[in-house]
């Protein structure tokens, strides 16, 4: 796996959806020498791959939850009418 170029690095650092503890991190590792930031770019790399790719989950579910409900609403509205319709034809 390729390590953080110093652009990625610094891209990472302003990307506000990342947890302030990782930006920390990033920040922390960025300005360790060379040869231990070659041994922990890989690694944290992944961590930040990794929470966003989290963090795409969490988004796409909420959305999912968010449409879920409106079609359960939409589906008691819908029976409702249903209901009522019915009881409206029970009296004619």
């Amino acid at each position: 796996m390729d390590t953080l170029s110093p652009i990625s690095v610094t891209q990472d650092l302003s990307d506000t959806s990342l947890p302030a503890d990782i930006r920390q991190l990033l920040e922390v590792v960025a300005r360790l020498p060379e040869e231990y930031r070659a041994v922990l770019n890989p690694v944290l790399e992944q961590v930040v791959a990794k929470t966003k790719r989290r963090q795409n989950t969490m988004k796409l579910l909420q959305e999912a939850f968010s449409q879920l409900r409106m079609d359960m609403k939409y589906l008691i509205f819908d029976l409702e009418a249903t209901i009522q319709e019915r009881d409206a034809f029970r009296l004619n």
